[in-house]
């Protein structure tokens, strides 16, 4: 029995680390992707959108990377220099770091569960892409590539 509890908490350990940091597209709402037949995929339509005037900054003129941070956080850190250092070589890309405690309400609407959380926003304000914990540079701009 112990050896079966052991097998499964290293497996789960193992699916953690392996999505844990990575970009994965955002699908429209239940609802669109079910019309689109497609359940669980991105429809053609629209998905979750966000607006400038929520993050308190203009969007990018190509994409804007936001990132929902802690004080505490020490991934965050190390993930606000990843986006800024992307952000500071990539012409048309802003950077946008929202501290998820004082905006529970934009949290809740997009679905934030941790912290650090990636979106990579087009600059039609449509989230493209998201991350859970802390992306890889190369994912983010691998990333930035499907959006611009």
């Amino acid at each position: 029995m112990l050896i079966v509890a052991l097998a499964v908490a290293v497996a789960a350990g193992l699916a953690w680390r392996r999505a844990n940091g990575r970009m994965r597209a955002v699908a429209a709402p239940d609802g669109a992707a079910a019309a689109a037949g497609r359940p669980g995929e991105p429809a053609a339509g629209p998905g979750p959108m966000i607006t400038g005037a929520e993050l308190g900054l203009p969007l990018g003129e190509r994409a804007t990377l936001v990132q929902f941070s802690t004080a505490f956080c020490a991934p965050c850190r190390a993930t606000r220099r990843i986006l800024a250092e992307v952000a500071g070589m990539t012409d048309g890309v802003a950077h946008v770091e929202i501290d998820a405690e004082s905006h529970l309400d934009l949290v809740r609407r997009l679905d934030i569960r941790r912290t650090p959380t990636v979106l990579v926003v087009g600059p039609d304000g449509r989230i493209a892409k998201r991350a859970s914990g802390q992306p890889r540079k190369a994912d983010v701009i691998a990333a930035l590539g499907d959006v611009c």
